[in-house]
């Protein structure tokens, strides 16, 4: 153990002990799956048909390896600044401690409201998972379970997230390792009885479909099937051991996003052609032609769709179990540093934010609510604002990690007291930044395709964008705020 760890032990168990402070109750194996089960969801079971069909499996595979490989970044950035300073804010604390306070403000906002959005959502995608089975059962009376279900899981402790979080992962891991297994199988004709070949793969002589622009189009899809492994940044707030076990899940995550991903994605190709009609279907309301479930048909599985609408109920519950968990935090720690009410910086003895907790579950439901006034607009309206939250949080973790490392070096600190130093810095937090900014401004491009612009279409992609600046800019004139000199940059675990 060096130095550095000695002085994080001593620092977290004198926090723990104080006034208002989360307690420290995820394990390593907790850690780990909330890495890897954030990596897994819905974006994969359902929307990698989607990208497979726009840009053929060749396509896929190389938007989910760009995308994968800046995932990888992410985290290293990520687990370099929450080894040092692990806090349930991060995406608050490291902008405003090492870019500008003004920027703090901005991200910790997006990115609760980016969580926060996400629950409505996913109650409402559960609905639609359970209808397969009950489909005359009232939306309403699910939607009210499933966030009973998850407000149960937040407000027990953080090791209740912790555990459900870990049995949930598990149950998506073992469903993908039986689907490759399988996969494999049948491409060699061990099942089905005769080998594919290449044939699906190279459908129309190339494994490529809709070229630069079909690229382009899968990025938001496969970028949205990726949101959530930047979760650990807030679990570190309640790790027991940050410094061992966040660099451990983060050294898995690269590995699990090749295996899950890249062979999952592989598979399909190999199995389904891009011109399978059935891919583009696929969705929550759509099991039946779910990429997964078409695979698992064609090896013999007579209740493949009923195996699957399982696995993708608990995805959901998971996504809906994480948004509430980080959104909660992250209105914590703005709490704490005085960019929120201090009522919700409160917690009970069980160390779990109560008063954030109350007021986020409040907010996903009269959102989910609004969906059934009005044909949905004012609903639509919110979910279209947090679209590009998710990027907008990873562009500021690659920034602050960039200054981080800067500022770390300018006062004279030796890097080899690190908890945890990032690979290939600074190539990792700009290439991250860079892919962030080209998804960021050319996810709307299908506007501008046709006689004239779509406007309303152009609005909804890049609504949440000016609401991001606009945050930014209000706070810096009104607080008058200033990019913080590297020197002055704070390193102390004081939140």
């Amino acid at each position: 153990m060096n130095k550095s760890d000695n002085l994080l032990d001593e620092t977290f168990h004198d926090k723990n002990n104080g006034k208002n402070n989360l307690k420290r109750g995820l394990r390593s194996r907790h850690m780990s799956m909330i890495a890897i089960g954030g990596a897994i969801g819905t974006g994969l079971f359902v929307g990698s048909g989607e990208t497979i069909h726009g840009a053929g499996p060749g396509g896929a595979l190389l938007a989910y390896a760009i995308i994968g490989v800046m995932v990888y970044f992410i985290m290293t950035s990520l687990g370099e600044m929450t080894t040092l300073i692990p806090v349930a804010g991060a995406f608050e604390t490291y902008p405003r401690r090492f870019v500008d306070p003004a920027l703090g403000f901005a991200f910790g906002w997006n990115y609760w409201y980016n969580w926060a959005t996400t629950i409505p959502a996913e109650l409402a995608a559960g609905t639609l998972v359970i209808k397969y089975w009950f489909p005359n059962t009232p939306t309403l009376l699910w939607s009210i379970l499933f966030l009973a279900l998850i407000f149960g899981l937040n407000i027990l402790s953080a090791k209740g997230y912790g555990e459900s979080e870990f049995w949930f992962a598990g149950i998506k891991v073992v469903t993908i390792i039986v689907f490759l297994i399988m996969g494999v199988a049948m491409i060699f004709g061990i099942l089905g009885g005769h080998a594919v070949g290449t044939k699906n793969f190279m459908q129309g002589g190339t494994p490529f479909h809709g070229g630069l622009l079909g690229l382009l189009a899968v990025f938001m899809v496969v970028r949205f099937s990726f949101g959530g492994t930047e979760l650990i940044g807030v679990a570190a707030g309640e790790s027991e051991n940050p410094a061992k076990d966040i660099p451990k899940a983060i050294r898995s995550v690269f590995w699990r996003i090749l295996l899950f991903y890249i062979l999952a994605i592989f598979v399909i190709g190999m199995l389904i052609p891009y011109t399978d009609p059935n891919l583009l279907k696929s969705g929550v309301n759509n099991i039946a032609v779910s990429p997964f479930t078409l695979v698992f048909k064609r090896s013999g599985l007579a209740f493949a769709a009923s195996v699957m609408n399982a696995v993708i109920l608990t995805s959901v519950l998971s996504a809906g179990n994480s948004s509430l968990y980080a959104s909660t935090r992250t209105l914590f720690a703005l709490a704490k540093s005085g960019n929120a009410p201090r009522l919700f910086a409160k917690v009970n003895k069980r160390g779990v934010p109560t008063n954030a907790l109350y007021l986020t579950t409040a907010f996903g439901f009269l959102a989910f609510l609004s969906s059934f006034f009005g044909n949905g607009v004012v609903y639509n309206w919110l979910l279209n604002a947090s679209g590009l939250s998710g990027l907008i949080a990873w562009s500021g973790i690659a920034i602050s990690h960039y200054r981080f490392r800067k500022a770390y070096i300018a006062q004279g600190k030796d890097l080899k007291d690190l908890p945890y130093r990032a690979k290939w810095y600074p190539f990792g937090p700009i290439f991250s930044f860079v892919v962030c900014l080209v998804i960021i401004v050319g996810q709307g491009y299908t506007s501008f395709i046709g006689s004239s612009v779509n406007w309303q279409g152009l609005l909804v992609s890049y609504i949440g964008l000016p609401l991001f600046i606009l945050t930014w800019l209000i706070y810096k004139f009104v607080k008058k705020t200033k990019v913080v000199p590297l020197k002055e940059c704070d390193f102390g675990y004081n939140e």
